[in-house]
This record gives C-alpha cells, sequence and structure tokens, in this order.
C-alpha cells in the first residue's frame, strides 16, 4: 500500500475576516494539507472563502455565526461533511466533522471557554463547559464501535497536564486547569480511547503551550502560557504518527491570535 505523508493543523485563529492573510504564512511555515480553524466569528456568508480558495485551499466546511464561535476546515484534499449532535442544545457551531476520501474523520471542536469563575452555581459559562465535555464524552463512548480512524483536534480550552501550564499550583483554581475540567478532560479522551499526539512525541514532563494571554505586554519574556489546543488519533492512527509541531513564532506576526497553530504529520494511504 502506497504511504503519504498528511500535515494537519489547528489554530484558533480568534477572527478569520481579520487574520485569513496570516494563514498564508501558515502555508509557508508548516505546509498543511487540511486546518481546522476555531472562534471564526463571522456567518458563513462572509466566510473569506474565496481568497482562501486562492491559497489553495479548495475544498472549504464552515460553520459560523455573527460575533463568536465559529469552526471551520480549509483543505488541499477533498472532504465530506458529516452529522454531529447540537451540544447542549445550543446550536452554537462547536463542532464540525468531515471525512477525507480515505475514510479517516476529521473533528474539529470549540470548547466553551468557561468564563473567569470555576464555580457552576456561580457562573453558567463554567457550567456549561463542564456540560459540554461531559455530554462529549458520553457521546464518544457511544461511537467506541465505530472502528474508522479519526483526528479530533481544536482548542480544547483545557491544559491537562502539570507541564501544560506555566505554574500548575498557580492555576489549580483558574478556569482551563482546574482538577474537574481537567478530569472531564480526560474522561473524554479515554472514552474512545484517544491518544494526545502531540505529547506522544513530547513527554509529559516537559513544558508545552500553545496559548500566551494578550494580558501580559512581553508575552515571550515572561513566557506564562497554557497548552489549550490539541490533537487527538484514535489508536489505529498510533503507528503513523511522524512529527508535531507547535509554532510558536506565530504569536509575533502581525495583529496575532493569542492562540499559534499546532501541526500533526502522519502517514497514511
Amino acid at each position: 500500500m502506497t504511504m503519504t505523508n498528511l500535515t494537519i493543523a489547528t489554530w484558533n485563529i480568534n477572527s478569520v475576516r481579520l487574520r485569513w492573510r496570516l494563514i498564508e504564512r501558515l502555508l509557508v511555515a508548516a505546509k498543511p494539507d487540511v486546518i481546522a480553524l476555531q472562534e471564526t466569528k463571522t456567518p458563513d456568508e462572509f466566510f473569506p472563502a474565496q481568497e482562501l480558495r486562492d491559497l489553495g485551499y479548495a475544498h472549504q466546511l464552515f460553520s459560523g455565526m455573527k460575533g463568536y464561535n465559529g469552526v471551520a476546515f480549509l483543505s488541499r484534499l477533498p472532504l465530506t461533511r458529516l452529522s454531529g449532535p447540537d451540544w447542549c442544545g445550543r446550536g452554537d457551531c462547536r463542532h464540525l466533522a468531515a471525512r477525507l476520501d480515505n475514510g479517516v474523520e476529521l473533528h474539529n471542536f470549540y470548547v466553551p471557554a468557561g468564563g473567569d469563575i470555576p464555580d457552576r452555581a456561580l457562573n453558567d459559562k463554567f457550567g456549561h463547559k463542564l456540560d459540554f465535555i461531559a455530554e462529549a464524552a458520553q457521546f464518544w463512548r457511544r461511537e467506541h464501535k465505530n472502528a474508522a480512524p479519526k483526528i479530533l483536534l481544536g482548542d480544547l480550552n483545557i491544559a491537562p497536564l502539570e507541564q501544560d501550564v506555566w505554574s500548575h499550583k498557580q492555576l489549580l483554581d483558574v478556569v482551563s486547569h482546574t482538577p474537574v475540567e481537567v478530569a472531564g478532560l480526560l474522561e473524554w479522551q479515554s472514552a474512545h480511547g484517544f491518544v494526545d499526539a502531540i505529547r506522544y512525541f513530547v513527554p509529559a514532563n516537559e513544558k508545552l503551550y500553545s496559548w500566551w494571554s494578550y494580558r501580559n505586554r512581553d508575552w515571550r519574556k515572561s513566557d506564562r502560557g497554557r497548552r489549550l489546543d490539541h490533537i487527538w488519533v484514535t489508536p489505529n492512527l498510533r503507528d503513523n504518527l511522524r512529527s508535531q509541531k507547535i509554532l510558536k513564532d506565530a504569536r509575533d506576526w502581525p495583529q496575532p491570535s493569542d492562540h499559534v497553530p499546532v501541526t500533526l504529520t502522519l502517514d497514511l494511504p
């Protein structure tokens, strides 16, 4: 069987209309065949589809809404849209699913951020986040009998490991690294046996971030990051993994997102 490299990227672009030109920089830096975007922040009719086709991404799927949320796939390869649940019954454009012609399923997620207070009794946004990840775990548990190879990626808005944040001790009560969120995310991951493809290459005792707050004037010097952006694969793709890259320098691109692209390269039929 002939194998070929597939490079896939995930990026919370924080407004695709504002930052679509940065995708050209991503193209030069990583040459991704497929890009999963989150927080596109635009209704579908205003998505910059032609501009992105001109960059070589002829195959596109997007699901957006005015002002916030929104997910999209840009691909050099044909994609078929798959149906998915209406997460938490909100219709808020947080998941997009597709299938490549070789049968690999792609699932692009934008998990709710959860607000600032890690208490669902005081903060509805945090409750929504916990409900979302619990529903995702239930969904993937039901999907366990579906043996199709899958890549799940996106801004999951949780940094699960101690070395996924700049200070485990100081962030234990900060939304994105609280024990209840971490437990929920790991339950989701284990529900379908997903492999953390980035940590497959980078040991768990090494610091690794994909997000740096806009509040840090000199983000690189302070380096108070978190790994909020993830790529998981099903066990039947583990042996296909070849390399990963977190494009830290993208945080210095003009008008940058606070997230940077994360890429994974696999050998696939």
